[in-house]
């Protein structure tokens, strides 16, 4: 990037904000020709789309603040994997269905209380896309709530499926909930919210579901991160090398 996040805490809010939609969005389009039914194939594209369709504004937002030097295609093909801010959990890959709606529940829950508070962003762009994020955040944790629930509360190899994602992905979604420089200065502005605040009612939402399913809360205090300060898996990688590879093969590509 030509720009310096550093020194400009709007546009690094904004940037995290897309990275991760953008890489989840990467993820669930992995899963499409995956899912058990015609219709679930076809639920898991239409939130792919929504997640994209919001990193789109956001990217085309960053775009606008780092001075139009670099356009929303550039920040989403061109930047290479320390350069991504997204958490950690969204760029973690999956082994069954079981990964993927337990992996969308953490994240579904977290956009579910995140968005209504940054629809009230001093920030009219940030607001605006809020707003409309805010409803489709709605349906998109209906949606993986009510299979986790169903898989937990299913057959014995269902529950065991289950509960092995839950376990495996829960430290990574504690990420979602620290706080760091750019989150604190983004609220000072009134631009951002920092997100230990909705930790309470994060978990409130996760706790619920995992009760009715009858899945185990893990008791395990690691939380992995560093994905906001560009310190990823190894998974990242991987990821990036095949959502970039076009762009990067045939530079200057457009749709």
């Amino acid at each position: 990037m030509t720009f310096d996040l550093e020194t400009d805490t709007r546009l690094a809010y904004v940037l995290r904000l897309a990275d991760d939609l953008l890489i989840n969005s990467q993820r669930l389009a992995e899963f499409v020709t995956n899912a058990p039914e015609l219709e679930e194939e076809l639920a898991i594209a239409n939130v792919s789309l929504d997640n994209l369709g919001v990193a789109h504004a956001l990217y085309g937002y960053a775009s606008e603040l780092g001075g139009g030097e670099e356009s929303a295609d550039d920040l989403a093909f061109l930047r290479d994997e320390r350069e991504f801010t997204n958490c950690l959990l969204v760029e973690q890959p999956h082994r069954d269905f079981a990964d993927v709606m337990v992996r969308q529940l953490f994240f579904d829950a977290w956009h579910l209380v995140l968005w209504p508070e940054l629809e009230s962003s001093s920030d009219e762009r940030i607001a605006a896309i809020a707003a409309k994020a805010a409803k489709e955040a709605r349906y998109h944790f209906r949606h993986s709530s009510s299979w986790v629930i169903r898989l937990g509360d299913g057959t014995a190899e269902s529950r065991r499926r289950a509960q092995r994602a839950v376990d495996g992905l829960w430290r990574f979604a504690g990420e979602l909930l620290m706080s760091d420089r750019v989150d604190a200065d983004a609220a000072a502005a009134g631009v951002g919210v920092v997100p230990e605040r909705l930790a309470d009612s994060w978990h409130r939402e996760v706790r619920a579901i995992l009760q009715e399913a009858t899945l185990v809360v893990p008791v395990d205090p690691f939380v992995a991160a560093g994905g906001r300060q560009g310190r990823h898996t190894e998974h990242l990688g991987h990821l990036l090398a095949e959502m970039q590879y076009m762009q990067r093969a045939y530079p200057g590509m457009v749709w």
